[in-house]
């Protein structure tokens, strides 16, 4: 046994004995067999599956975290337990987008869809014991923002650099910006016009970018925000932004050729307001982050609104 396997066998034990620091040690010895192990699943998936490698790694831990009687000898008992997860999240998922999210936009059109189809193939778990990372992401989340940059290449081979801060609270993008020189005075200004007078949380959650420094930390003490900083290689630790920023991805960015700044800026303010105002999310108990209300089928017919320069639609009831 080597070193490396020898401490990932230390720290399942340590683990299995109750410590919550146990987990995030052993991801990031293994994140990279892990994130192999996931490439495998998708490939045996359809062509052109949306959920992509670091995005299934991302949903494993969040299940993992919720192992509570689990005894961890070895990582091929490890392995093992991840692979069975994927397999269960690429099952939900694949349910789910057949029938919620597909029939989600109906429930805004007044017309009833009964779930019971998914009621019935879902995996019931008994609740957890004691309490999970997820719980406490769900029971802070009145107070917890997330920030997070991704990197976009224009048709000139340039790169830009977007900022995303995230509200826990009903998924909103707070505030979104680019620029080509990502410095730590400019991600302060980006936190300042996010959080005017009263509004910052009380905690804010970030990765270990070398281009926050120490300025940007200054600022977030200023604001009496409790910077949350997650473990090297975890990105998973902030899964919320990296989910909008995969949605942002795939629904947007990866169906077009971006010219420069300005035209990267114009499609993503489309974009955040077809996030907000029309796009419906499962975990806001099929809403969007700007609640939209009902419209029964009095209201009239259905009309398509092209939204996002068409890539997207807003469904309404037009009165005759």
């Amino acid at each position: 046994m080597t070193s490396s396997q020898g401490e990932i066998t230390e720290w399942l034990k340590a683990w299995s004995g109750g410590r919550d620091d146990a987990l995030p040690k052993v991801i990031g010895l293994i994140y990279r067999e892990l994130r192999g192990l996931a490439a495998r699943h998708l490939r045996r998936e359809r062509p052109g599956h949306t959920l992509q490698t670091t995005a299934l790694v991302h949903e494993a831990y969040l299940r993992l975290c919720d192992q509570e009687n689990v005894v961890w000898q070895n990582r091929a008992q490890f392995y093992a337990v991840a692979a069975r997860l994927m397999r269960r999240i690429l099952i939900d998922y694949a349910r789910k987008r057949l029938t919620a999210e597909r029939k989600m936009p109906l429930l805004k059109l007044g017309i009833e869809v009964s779930q019971a189809t998914v009621r019935r193939y879902m995996i019931r778990r008994p609740n957890s014991a004691s309490p999970t990372w997820r719980t406490f992401l769900r029971n802070q989340m009145q107070g917890i923002a997330a920030i997070d940059m991704f990197v976009v290449v224009t048709a000139a081979f340039r790169l830009l650099y977007v900022s995303v801060i995230l509200g826990h609270t009903r998924r909103k993008i707070l505030h979104l910006n680019v620029t080509q020189h990502p410095t730590a005075g400019w991600l302060s200004r980006q936190l300042t016009a996010a959080f005017p007078w009263d509004t910052a949380p009380r905690y804010l959650l970030r990765d270990r970018d070398g281009s926050y420094g120490r300025y940007f930390s200054g600022r977030v003490e200023a604001m009496g925000i409790s910077e949350v900083v997650t473990a090297p290689r975890s990105p998973w630790q902030n899964a919320y932004v990296e989910r909008v920023i995969g949605s942002i991805r795939r629904e947007c960015l990866d169906q077009i050729v971006v010219v420069n700044e300005r035209h990267l800026r114009r499609v993503l303010s489309q974009y955040v307001d077809y996030y907000h105002r029309s796009r419906t999310h499962l975990s806001l108990d099929k809403d969007c982050p700007e609640s939209r209300p009902v419209q029964p089928p009095a209201f009239g017919r259905i009309v398509a609104v092209p939204q996002v320069g068409g890539l997207h639609h807003r469904y309404e009831r037009l009165a005759a």
